[in-house]
């Protein structure tokens, strides 16, 4: 058997909810990256030559000059022209790599985001903590990852550069148009054998970093039972509550039991304690009655008070759930109440009667759920 210290056990459920409302999710740097590479690339590609015509635009702009330029110059000619072909797009570019890196980090943190990541904590800056990384596992996994990112991005550079070398030493025979089209297109080449690279780095490293969460997460025997306990509820905790609750019932009840002179019960999930004066009702009263815990701190009340205590489940439920506190009982149950009530007496005048057979009209029958039971016994 494992120590209860050692972590053995698959992370449950919870303890992955926890984890992800702290901030500990699913992440993988080299996941960003591709895709802010691979977004980024393909708005070059089709929309490089519109940045590059109104870079044009603004470069002729610029240098073209008249005497009407001179004599009315207005920078918003200018400016404007300039925020249309360059900012906007740039813009365009930045929000689209932004929105694409969020999107694929939260579609691997369940659609998490938690902003505590980004409030500044001290432990970043510890200097012990930071050398810690540096040369712990997450250190060692880094560098490795670190290796062979450049090896695998500088094979795929150098396998491009011998493919496109014929056509690149060929560019100085062409018009210088055609230069800038054919550097264009190479360039946007490179950039897509890279994005290929970096696709492959991230798919190496996104079971890597599942592997490392489910680590991380891992419980102990001690972890287990504590969550048990958690979610169930120490068993101390619930003895203490159930205590409150009694205590919280006998002192409502206290000084109806003064005045009890008998118990039914039911034997256990059910007491009603009553009473018969005749100068003050023509039928017994209900002077307290309960379930559960109240039921309990009843027949507690009672043993302390020696009030005499009678099982009769069928008049027990049947009281119950037909009269009130503070009530005269149903006339049907009369004739039954009046049979305990005379084996009341009698055993305070010191006789010892046989204990009476009673009966509970069907109408009159429930079960422990309230619901009317016409098999329900005496």
């Amino acid at each position: 058997m494992s120590d209860s210290g050692e972590k053995t056990f698959a992370p449950t459920e919870k303890r992955r909810r926890d984890a992800a409302r702290k901030g500990d999710v699913l992440r993988s740097r080299e996941l960003a990256t591709v895709v802010a590479v691979l977004v980024g690339t393909a708005w070059l590609k089709f929309q490089g030559p519109v940045l590059l015509s109104g870079l044009e635009d603004v470069l002729r702009l610029g240098l073209t000059w008249d005497r009407a330029m001179l004599e009315d110059f207005t920078p918003s000619r200018i400016v404007f022209p300039v925020l249309k072909a360059v900012l906007l797009p740039v813009l365009t570019l930045a929000g689209a790599v932004m929105v694409a890196t969020v999107i694929s980090q939260l579609a691997f943190a369940d659609g998490r985001f938690n902003g505590s990541n980004i409030v500044p904590k001290g432990s970043r800056l510890n200097p012990l903590s930071g050398l810690k990384r540096m040369f712990g596992p997450t250190g060692w996994i880094e560098m490795a990852k670190g290796i062979a990112k450049v090896g695998l991005l500088g094979a795929i550079a150098y396998g491009w550069a011998h493919s496109q070398f014929d056509a690149l030493a060929g560019m100085a025979h062409t018009e210088l148009s055609a230069q800038l089209i054919l550097a264009w297109d190479a360039i946007i080449s490179l950039l897509f054998a890279l994005t290929g690279g970096l696709l492959v780095i991230a798919l190496i490293d996104l079971p890597v970093q599942v592997v490392r969460r489910l680590n991380r997460l891992k419980m102990s025997h001690q972890d287990m039972r504590d969550e048990h306990k958690e979610a169930e509820g120490a068993p101390e905790k619930k003895a203490a509550q159930r205590q409150r609750q009694r205590e919280l019932a006998m002192g409502g009840i206290q000084s109806a039991m003064r005045e009890a002179q008998f118990v039914l019960t039911n034997p256990t999930r059910f007491s009603v304690a009553l009473a018969y004066d005749p100068n003050k009702a023509s039928a017994p009263i209900v002077l307290a009655k309960g379930r559960g815990e109240k039921a309990q701190a009843i027949r507690e009340l009672a043993a302390e008070l020696n009030v005499p205590m009678l099982e009769y489940p069928a008049l027990a439920r049947s009281i119950y759930f037909t009269t009130r506190e503070r009530q005269v009982i149903r006339e049907e149950l009369y004739a039954a109440v009046a049979s305990v009530l005379a084996f009341v007496f009698s055993l305070k005048r010191g006789e010892r009667p046989a204990r009476p057979s009673i009966h509970v009209p069907i109408e009159m029958r429930f079960d422990a759920s309230g619901r009317p039971d016409p098999r329900a016994g005496t």
